[in-house]
């Protein structure tokens, strides 16, 4: 494609600081990458916390760029004689986006697309809209944090949302494979660095906000603005917003302080449902799936370790929910996507037909049964709020006693540490402290951090196997923590030494299937863990 061809098509404005459009190659490729730079390529030079992209201007040229961008107000422009056409514009990162959908042919324009953000759930909600729209009669894809899928095919997931070259490539690809709906993942990351640029929504999930990503963002509402970008930024005009707005069967219900916030802040741009006029930019329907007064209330809900059952009332009138997913903030996710799915105009039968039928994600409360009374549960849950969310969905549905197996990842937010102890002291029996991925940190270093929350939350130190004598009356008597380095260690003991009526809860990796430590990327897997432990109890009698 001709440069002003292709500038045009993205709607990017620019300046030419040297070279001759007339005489530029036409493009075939946009990248940020001066490793992927060569004959036919754009090179867009972007700034970074760490590199910035206007020190590789040279070294795209030398590997046979001859287009730049870099952004305005940049340093002399790079090449000799006018060979290399040099150009500048205000926001190179939007740029970037814009450039790299327009180049092949804005894909997103040909599907339905979904995007999904929040601090949790948003994996979750993906598989379970992923079964939704395929019983609906369409044809998924999905980018998220565990994989790229569509159709049969399934890639390793580099970013939660990929970087726009890739982004743009991907959704190409399915587009051309026939994919009807996209739901993808989007990261406040990806919203602050402007990957989703180039892509409208037709409909957009928040799930909810916690404590994750500061040393990012650096404060919560930095976090929150990041998140809204989906909202005010990347929504179509008309396209809907899905808020969860409490879930709690009372009329009453709070909500989540951030979801409530944004719904504040969307009211003024909502459009009514039944409104016939074209939409103008800005404007959208509004979603709230919950609390008294929204558009999908939940009446009433009954939980257990086999799954959730939930009466809802919509615009059609009151219907019912099933599902085999476990915990109250299930039922959430469960919310989010029927208020996607009555956005994009499905029936609640088709909604409750497909949510029934689906199945929990990997590692995202995964349920192992031990066949001798001890349930075994696997999740994601690395943030404060998620732990907390997990540990009180099970503490009112364990008959026994609620034991958690989790650590904190190094490198990594450090102020969370203790809040996990903390959290943990307050709603688990017994806490066993082991390693997550340390990566360049000591494991003890790590594990001290989350110890400080627990000893000041007054729970004191015991020996494992000693903590686990107890039979099910002494449930609450026998509390306290213990640390085992050694994740796999620390999780065929907890089961080993669990007891009738207990509940194992092992947190912070779910799908994972590798362990970084010391810099060595080892395989390791959690669920692989607890059913090969199992497994030798069940031969052993």
């Amino acid at each position: 494609m001709k440069v002003r061809q292709l500038f045009k098509a993205a709607a990017v404005d620019y300046t030419v600081l040297a070279g001759r459009e007339d005489g530029a190659p036409e493009v075939t490729s946009v990248t940020a990458d001066s490793r992927r730079a060569g004959p036919g390529s754009l090179f867009v030079a972007l700034p970074g916390t760490r590199v910035d992209g206007h020190d590789y201007l040279a070294a795209a040229v030398k590997q046979g760029c001859r287009v730049v961008l870099c952004k305005t107000g940049c340093r002399t422009p790079v090449g000799q004689g006018g060979e290399v056409l040099h150009l500048a514009t205000a926001d190179t990162r939007a740029a970037f986006g814009r450039l790299c959908a327009a180049l092949r042919g804005f894909p997103a324009r040909e599907m339905t697309m979904i995007g999904i953000t929040g601090t949790n759930g948003k994996t979750t909600a993906s598989y379970l809209l992923e079964e939704l729209i395929r019983q609906s009669g369409g044809e998924p894809g999905v980018i998220g944090t565990v994989n790229y899928r569509y159709r049969h095919r399934v890639m390793p997931a580099t970013h939660t949302t990929p970087d726009p070259e890739s982004l743009q490539q991907l959704l190409r690809e399915m587009a051309d494979a026939g994919v009807s709906h996209v739901v993808m993942e989007v990261s406040s990351h990806a919203l602050e660095q402007q990957r989703v640029a180039g892509i409208a929504f037709d409909v957009a999930l928040f799930t909810n906000l916690s404590h994750e990503h500061l040393d990012y963002h650096g404060d919560m509402a930095s976090y929150f603005a990041g998140k809204k970008r989906l909202f005010d930024h990347y929504l179509k005009p008309g396209g809907a917003a899905v808020v969860l707005d409490g879930r709690a069967e009372q009329d009453d219900a709070a909500g989540d302080v951030w979801n409530q916030r944004l719904i504040a802040e969307l009211l003024p741009r909502v459009i009514p449902a039944t409104a016939s006029r074209r939409p103008q930019p800005g404007e959208l329907r509004l979603w709230r799936c919950g609390a008294r007064g929204a558009e999908l209330r939940l009446l009433r809900r009954r939980l257990s370790l086999v799954g959730i059952e939930a009466e809802l009332h919509s615009e059609a009138g009151e219907w019912q929910l099933r599902s085999t997913l476990v915990g109250d903030f299930n039922l959430d996710n469960l919310l989010g996507v029927a208020g996607v799915g009555l956005a994009l105009g499905m029936s609640p039968e088709t909604i409750a037909a497909a949510l029934g039928g689906a199945s929990p994600p990997p590692g995202r409360l995964e349920r192992f049964s031990s066949g001798r009374g001890v349930e075994v549960l696997v999740d994601y849950a690395h943030t404060p709020d998620a732990l907390g969310h997990v540990l009180k969905a099970l503490r009112e549905l364990t008959p026994g006693r609620l034991i958690v197996v989790f650590g904190c990842g190094g490198d990594r937010d450090q102020v969370k540490r203790p809040l996990m102890g903390q959290v943990a002291a307050g709603l688990a029996d017994i806490v066993v402290l082991t390693s997550d991925n340390p990566r360049s940190e000591q494991p003890a270093a790590i594990m001290a951090d989350i110890q400080r929350g627990l000893e000041g939350a007054g729970v004191r130190r015991g020996r494992l196997e000693n903590l686990l004598k107890g039979e099910r009356g002494e449930a609450r008597k026998c509390r306290g923590y213990d640390l085992l380095v050694s994740r796999r260690q620390a999780i065929r003991d907890t089961i080993f030494h669990a007891r009738l009526g207990d509940v194992v809860l092992v947190c912070g990796k779910g799908h994972e299937t590798t362990q970084v430590i010391a810099g060595r990327c080892l395989m390791f897997d959690d669920r692989q863990e607890v059913r090969e432990q199992l497994a030798v109890m069940t031969q052993a009698g």
